[in-house]
């Protein structure tokens, strides 16, 4: 009995989800990553779509869900600077 994996076809729609994000939503809502701005490096949306590239999709999503969770963070730090 074969065993059908859907973890391929989940990581595509959520990579195709971030690119369609990242070229029709996110130019227009007016703020960057707060994460970005605070840290440097890659706003939480290429972090995710390179985890998802690299991980599993269960490692990926723990990893996602961290990083959503260091980026509130952030925004809380910009939001204190900008006060």
């Amino acid at each position: 009995m074969d065993i059908i994996s859907f973890e391929p076809l989940a990581k595509t729609m959520a990579i195709d989800s971030i690119i369609a994000y990242q070229k029709y939503i996110s130019p227009s809502k007016g703020f960057s990553c707060s994460h970005r701005l605070l840290h440097g490096g890659d706003s939480c949306s290429n972090y995710v779509k390179t985890l998802l590239s690299e991980q599993k999709l269960q490692e990926a999503v723990q990893s996602s869900i961290k990083r959503f969770q260091d980026c509130a963070a952030a925004r809380k730090t910009c939001d204190l600077h900008q006060s």
